[in-house]
C-alpha cells in the first residue's frame, strides 16, 4: 500500500521559513509528478506547487518567489521550501504523487499543518 507522510508543519512567524518534506512509500518514484496543495478553514483545496518526472515546476501565483519545490528520487522524498511566510499561508499543506499515465495512481499524504501568525 503506497503512503505519503508529510512533515515539518509547525506555528512560525510572519517574515519566517519552514521546510515541508513528504516521504513516500511508493516503488518507482521518479515516474510519478509531485505536488503539494493547501487548504485553509472554509477554503477550498489548492495546489500551490508541483513538480514533474523531469523537474520542471510550476507554483500558485500567491506563492511565486517564495516558496521552492524539490525532489530527491534516491529518498523517494518531496520537498517545499518555505520562505518570508504570511499570515494567508496558514492552512493544512498536502502531499500529492499521480503517475501522469495511470489516472489511478494518485496518492495524498494526511497533511501537515502550517500556521504563520505572532
Amino acid at each position: 500500500q503506497v503512503q505519503l507522510v508529510e512533515s515539518g508543519g509547525d506555528l512560525v512567524q510572519p517574515g519566517g521559513s519552514l521546510r515541508l518534506s513528504c516521504a513516500a512509500s511508493v516503488s518507482l518514484f521518479n515516474m510519478y509528478n509531485l505536488g503539494w496543495y493547501r487548504q485553509a478553514p472554509g477554503k477550498q483545496r489548492e495546489l500551490v506547487a508541483a513538480i514533474t518526472t523531469g523537474g520542471n515546476t510550476n507554483y500558485a501565483d500567491s506563492v511565486k518567489g517564495r516558496f521552492t519545490i524539490s525532489r530527491d528520487n534516491r529518498k523517494n522524498t518531496v520537498y517545499l521550501q518555505m520562505n518570508s511566510l504570511k499570515p494567508e499561508d496558514t492552512a493544512v499543506y498536502y502531499c500529492n504523487a499521480n503517475h501522469p499515465r495511470i489516472g489511478a495512481y494518485n496518492y495524498w499524504g494526511q497533511g501537515t499543518q502550517v500556521t504563520v501568525s505572532s
